[in-house]
């Protein structure tokens, strides 16, 4: 499901790279934009569609999988309000 919220945005690796170090949220969405020639708002609302999915997945107790990224899963023992990120191997 989260990643289905950027299909229309044609999120084939090879078309779409964004350098991501720490960035705040306007900055991704005008990074995205500019290169995908949408308005900002039109991307604003899929980030934050992604976002919220992110968070309604975690506070339910089960962990989110961000395909190329890692995962996110609750804390054990205080599973709606701390989460761990485990980063993807990206070792072949």
């Amino acid at each position: 499901m989260l990643a289905s919220s950027f299909n229309n945005l044609d999120d084939s690796p090879d078309r779409f790279m964004v350098a991501v170090n720490r960035m705040k949220k306007s900055e991704l969405i005008k990074q995205v934009a500019a290169l995908r020639g949408v308005e900002p708002g039109a991307v604003a609302d899929q980030v934050d569609q992604v976002v919220n999915e992110i968070l309604r997945t975690l506070r339910r107790g089960q962990p989110a999988h961000l395909p190329g990224l890692g995962t996110i899963r609750p804390e054990k023992g205080n599973p709606g309000r701390r989460w761990v990120f485990r980063p993807e191997s990206h070792e072949r």
